[in-house]
């Protein structure tokens, strides 16, 4: 389990993919309310318009929220957009090390999963 939190506190300490892409397909900013973690995604599309070829993400929160999403952005690399739809709860929680995480925890480290879905959906909607 310590080799897992680790993992986390490297992310958190040294996110990857941070930042926004100036020239992105779409974008999105979502936050947790109860917690205070914030969320801007900013997403590039290959020319298929299918597969995330960048992703990147600005903002704060507590360690969970903005490890989660630095993880989950490496993940989603080269994945189509049907294939992230698809992701479950569960499927973050195996990138993360199954971890044991507290109820309000839970929802910091889903948000960056949400709030990537919820793009996905928003930009579908718009094409």
């Amino acid at each position: 389990m310590d080799i897992y939190m680790e993992e986390i506190m490297d992310h958190y300490k040294n996110p990857r993919n941070k930042g926004k892409i100036k020239k992105a397909d779409f974008t999105l900013a979502d936050s947790n309310p109860l917690c205070g973690d914030e969320l801007e995604i900013s997403i590039k599309l290959e020319k298929d318009q299918q597969t995330v070829k960048e992703i990147k993400f600005t903002g704060k929160g507590c360690a969970i929220s903005q490890a989660s999403m630095s993880i989950l952005s490496e993940y989603l690399i080269g994945k189509k957009l049907q294939q992230i739809i698809a992701l479950k709860n569960e499927d973050l929680f195996r990138l993360l090390g199954n971890i044991q995480l507290s109820v309000m925890r839970v929802k910091c480290a889903l948000l960056g999963l949400r709030a990537v879905q919820k793009a996905i959906v928003v930009y579908k909607i718009g094409k």
